[in-house]
């Protein structure tokens, strides 16, 4: 499909949801303190970069840069296999960090870390999970055609 019927399909539909979720990730793991630069540096690397790509790959879909080609279907497949491993590796990542940084006293401001970087968790795999979906039946759709 072309233009904004990439919308109506099923599976190119999920672009929604891996935008909103992923943008959330990025999102709160900004907004907190950033206790292991290295972890949660891959956490936001894999979110700026899938929400980069999967906002490329819909543009390019929405003018027809595809043109229909088979190829475009194995990119998409490989894309969506390639960001699914990268999000699932970011959401184990953030959560190991989450458990880490537990406040243990009664500051409110750490607990309110706490709960954005639980929300982080829950959003990384909510993408990871997105992204697995779509990522299943683009492996279809390449596979019948």
């Amino acid at each position: 499909p072309t233009g904004f019927s990439v919308l109506t399909t099923f599976p190119d539909l999920l672009f929604i949801p891996e935008f909103v979720f992923g943008g959330l990730v990025w999102i709160l793991v900004a907004s907190t303190k950033v206790a292991f630069q290295l972890l949660q540096g891959w956490v936001m690397f894999v979110s700026v970069f899938c929400f980069t790509l999967s906002t490329l790959l819909m543009c390019l879909y929405f003018c027809g840069a595809h043109g229909g080609k088979s190829s475009w279907i194995a990119v998409d497949a490989f894309y969506h296999s390639v960001a699914a491993l990268f999000y699932l590796s970011a959401a184990v990542l953030q959560a190991s960090v989450t458990i880490t940084l537990r406040p243990t006293n009664d500051d409110a401001a750490q607990f309110k870390m706490y709960q954005e970087d639980i929300a982080a968790v829950v959003f990384a795999f909510l993408a990871t999970l997105t992204y697995v979906i779509h990522k299943g039946f683009s492996l279809l759709r390449w596979k019948s055609s």
